[in-house]
């Protein structure tokens, strides 16, 4: 029996080919009750989008697609440079989005699946469904600073193991017994490794991690805010871990603000090694992780993934380096 077109599914269901489209994909706007009609259709006959199709018009838009839950900040800055370079090296364009995590944003994300060659998505922006979903467009998909998932491509950095040894230079080094982690690892990722190492490094030293968090967003802002409330809890912790440098930055202004010294009073550390982190007084303590090269590695990954040269498999991760600064307490 001959495979049904497109065309066939659209007449037998008295809708137009865009709307089949639609509904096989499971992109754009269609009512509930056209969709079920044409859903009926679509499994009467078994029909499936040709994926041959697809692959005769590789590189037709000439662009790459990258999806963040926001855009500000120095960390989105140097993740789009690197994605940005890459691309530029193989002259094509780049759509950048940034979700803010609205409600309709999945939506958002399926409709620039048509306009690109490929896309990469930031762990934390789409539920594993969702990228379920989006993978079933067929087009080339690469996860970045996310969990791995089976058959999809991934590019992240180190991040349990750094926050562990970052965690044991203020449990071990400096004999710190009462260190709190500042962040939300519900956040994403990345967020949730960090808590992990956190707690990983209490664990291998003898001591009970803590049950919570401080939960806070990354910004600095946050950092201020969670600050603000150790303070007015009477129970300011010795040392705090931030999920990021600038949630560390917002830290150490509150802290400053209410009089207290970093790190006499109260050691901070951060994650990313932004450009801030190096010019406070005494130095922020972190983790430097390499922003720009984990853009351009994503991108280079999704451009070979677009000529379908890339192991769906590929997990490929970035090392990441303990900062030692003043901080911590270090050089005191």
């Amino acid at each position: 029996m001959a495979r049904p077109t497109l065309q066939q599914i659209a007449r037998d269901a008295g809708v137009s080919i865009a709307t089949v489209s639609r509904v096989a994909r499971g992109v754009g706007q269609v009512s509930e009750e056209t969709r079920r009609k044409v859903q009926a259709v679509i499994d009467k006959h078994n029909f499936r989008p040709s994926h041959a199709g697809r692959a005769l018009v590789k590189r037709r838009h000439s662009a790459l697609g990258i999806v963040f839950p926001g855009l500000s900040g120095p960390y989105y800055s140097e993740v789009i440079e690197g994605f940005e370079e890459a691309a530029v090296d193989a002259k094509v364009g780049v759509l950048i989005m940034g979700t803010h995590l609205l409600r309709h944003s999945v939506d958002l994300v399926l409709g620039m699946a048509d306009r690109v060659d490929g896309i990469a998505v930031m762990g934390g922006v789409m539920s594993d469904r969702q990228i379920r979903r989006l993978e079933k467009l067929g087009g080339p998909l690469v996860l970045l600073a996310s969990k791995p998932m089976v058959g999809i491509p991934t590019v992240r950095t180190e991040n349990t193991a750094a926050a562990a040894r970052l965690t044991s230079h203020l449990l071990n080094d400096h004999g710190y017994r009462h260190v709190a982690f500042v962040g939300n690892p519900d956040g994403s990722p990345d967020a949730t490794y960090r808590w992990l190492g956190f707690r990983q490094a209490h664990e291998r030293a003898g001591l009970e991690p803590p049950a919570e968090p401080v939960r806070v967003g990354f910004q600095q802002s946050d950092g201020f805010i969670a600050a603000t409330r150790l303070l007015e809890s009477g129970d300011l912790p010795r040392a705090l871990v931030c999920v990021n440098d600038e949630t560390a930055l917002g830290v150490v202004v509150a802290l400053l603000d209410r009089g207290l010294r970093v790190p006499h009073d109260v050691a901070v550390t951060g994650f990313d090694d932004i450009p801030m982190a190096g010019l406070m007084a005494s130095g922020l303590t972190t983790v430097r992780q390499p922003m720009r090269a984990l853009g351009r590695e994503t991108a280079r990954l999704l451009l070979a993934h677009v000529e379908g040269q890339v192991d769906p498999a590929t997990d490929r991760v970035l090392e990441t380096e303990l900062v030692i600064r003043g901080s911590c307490g270090c050089g005191e």
